[in-house]
């Protein structure tokens, strides 16, 4: 297989030896979203039959340093010199070959592959355009966390993922700008994309609401998220009721305990005062007192429903 460079003289040359020989880009620029697939197009004369062993097509990136991303020399394609950042999601879409269009197709977009592409054709003459392609990545998906803190006092937090940066905005009901109460971080991920998380604590009463939008000013799109501290509230007050009223169970349980150990010990003694001597003899095995017995039992009884209760 012949070296691609071989390919960029040839159609350098050609370039101004044949200027009958027209490459064109019906769209110059392309603007696809982060994920999707984008199929880019140039198209150049065939003049009747497409004689295949004559067609060269190239497209190139050009970054600081050029990226071939494909390559069909004389009818053969050469994935070879294919730069790494391409490989697997590039397809020429050759049916479209016999019609004069030479069809790039770039799967799973990335936000590297945005920049500038040359299609550069060789058949009988040769000629390239230049075409743009612009990936973007909106704030779709925003995530939401309303915490209270206390008195009164909320924390409000919004997380979102896109590209370019984008700028958090907050407001309340009256959507009075409440932005320069709150704090925002960046982060960027393998994949290019920024993580922006924004905080906001502000003191406020239950049934209140909240806005957090995420602007981003170079591809002029907003996303905005509502935050409603009624829900929240709810789940909060609750949890926290629940934890209460579990308390005083388990107090008001050790408590009794306490009382009930007290009055037995109290009745024994009372009972052991009391007690008619007898002989060795005429007793064959110690018994328990019935009152003492009583007693123990109605402990046990209320510890097992101590342990109950703070088992729940």
């Amino acid at each position: 297989m012949e070296n691609p460079l071989l390919l960029y003289i040839f159609l350098f040359h050609w370039h101004f030896l044949n200027a009958l020989f027209t490459v064109e880009a019906p769209q110059s620029l392309y603007v696809v979203e982060h994920g999707n697939n984008v199929t880019m197009e140039c198209t150049f004369p065939v003049n009747g039959k497409l004689k295949f062993r004559d067609l060269s097509v190239s497209w190139e990136k050009k970054d600081e340093l050029k990226k071939q991303v494909y390559v069909l020399l004389k009818g053969e394609e050469d994935f070879q010199s294919q730069h790494s950042d391409f490989r697997g999601r590039i397809k020429l879409l050759k049916e479209h070959l016999n019609l004069g269009q030479s069809l790039l197709q770039i799967t799973n977009v990335k936000l590297r592959d945005a920049g500038f592409y040359r299609c550069l054709i060789g058949y009988g003459g040769a000629d390239y355009k230049t075409i743009n392609l612009k990936v973007k990545a909106p704030y779709r998906t925003i995530t939401q966390l309303v915490v209270s803190t206390g008195d009164n006092m909320w924390k409000l937090m919004c997380q979102s993922e896109g590209y370019p940066q984008a700028a958090v905005i907050w407001q309340n009901r009256a959507h009075e700008d409440l932005t320069d109460k709150a704090n925002t971080s960046y982060e960027t991920g393998s994949d290019q994309l920024y993580r922006v998380t924004s905080t906001l604590t502000i003191k406020s009463r239950i049934d209140e609401i909240f806005y957090c939008i995420f602007w981003n000013k170079e591809l002029r799109e907003n996303t905005s998220a509502i935050l409603h501290i009624a829900d929240s509230a709810d789940v909060v007050l609750w949890t926290e009721s629940r934890r209460f009223v579990g308390a005083v169970l388990i107090v008001t349980a050790f408590i009794g305990s306490v009382l009930l150990s007290m009055l037995c010990i109290r009745k024994a003694r009372a009972n052991k005062g009391n007690r008619t001597p007898v002989t060795i003899s005429s007793v064959t095995k110690p018994s328990k007192d019935k009152d003492t017995y009583d007693c123990r039992d109605a402990f046990e009884d209320g510890e097992l429903k101590y342990m109950q209760i703070e088992k729940t």
